[in-house]
């Protein structure tokens, strides 16, 4: 006998930062995996591989709606459109579905994602990062105040390399390999690496960097639902996470220091006076 699809829970408004992140994406994330299991409709965004669909949107709205009972003085940023303003001083940013392309062609690397930020006039500071993979099983969270884990279990700190014994993660469109100024950056980091990935999900990039199974990241343009709750867990394993402007593009790197300070002095061979 078939049962219906287990429906997401509300949540205790008492849970402390971290344990609330981190029920939060579980919840959303199994709720995006029962939706697609009973098929999806996409939209386009901005092109072919940048879609929207069903899931991600509930998934958004179901962590819109536990946020304003379990945290209603902050603040909230949704990939999917979802803002309020803060009177905390903290915001919430949501990627209910980061890595829509892979979800909606069946793969499994996809995730939901959240930061908790500090908001200033100097710009934000990750307090805390919760990412969850539900069809992995696996899920991370960790922050200023909380040594990532993943499962529950510590993670190792992360380990110092060059960039030539590096794993590196990244993206690019292609469209941008036609721009110069994006382009020469990109090729400068990328050679110096002893391999490179492309697998769709900055979140779960950067989860896999502060967990060790990829030793460093670098994109450009990154919005901040894709860059702050996996810096914020490289940040807790005692990585670097870091953002700086060539050519006018807004660089974001994360990984080890050795591996970060090198893909930076990488990219500034490439810089256009």
């Amino acid at each position: 006998m078939s049962t219906a699809p287990q429906q997401p829970h509300d949540l205790d408004p008492a849970l402390d930062d971290a344990a609330l992140a981190e029920a939060l994406v579980q919840e959303a994330g199994n709720l995006a995996r029962n939706i697609r299991q009973g098929g999806l409709n996409a939209e386009r965004k901005t092109g072919v591989a940048d879609v929207v669909t069903q899931a991600d949107r509930a998934a958004e709205r179901y962590i819109v709606e536990q946020l304003a009972r379990c945290r209603p003085q902050d603040g909230i940023l949704g990939e999917e459109g979802s803002a309020r303003p803060s009177s905390s001083g903290r915001s919430w940013i949501i990627d209910p579905v980061d890595g829509t392309y892979n979800f909606l062609r069946g793969s499994s690397y996809w995730c939901s994602a959240i930061a908790l930020v500090q908001d200033s006039e100097s710009g934000r500071r990750p307090l805390l990062g919760a990412v969850h993979q539900p069809e992995e099983g696996k899920s991370w969270v960790g922050g200023a105040e909380v040594p990532s884990r993943l499962n529950g279990s510590p993670l190792a700190r992360v380990q110092d390399k060059p960039l030539a014994e590096s794993s590196a993660a990244t993206y690019i469109h292609p469209t941008w390999l036609q721009e110069p100024l994006c382009a020469m950056p990109w090729h400068a980091a990328a050679v110096g690496a002893a391999s490179l990935r492309m697998l769709g999900s900055g979140s779960c990039d950067l989860a896999r960097v502060a967990e060790g199974e990829l030793d460093c990241w670098f994109q450009h343009s990154c919005p901040d639902w894709d860059w702050y709750p996996g810096a914020a867990l490289v940040l807790a394993a005692g990585g670097v996470a870091e953002v700086f402007t060539i050519n006018g593009l807004r660089w974001h790197l994360a990984g080890s220091a050795t591996a970060v300070a090198q893909l930076r002095a990488a990219m500034e061979t490439a810089r256009v006076s």
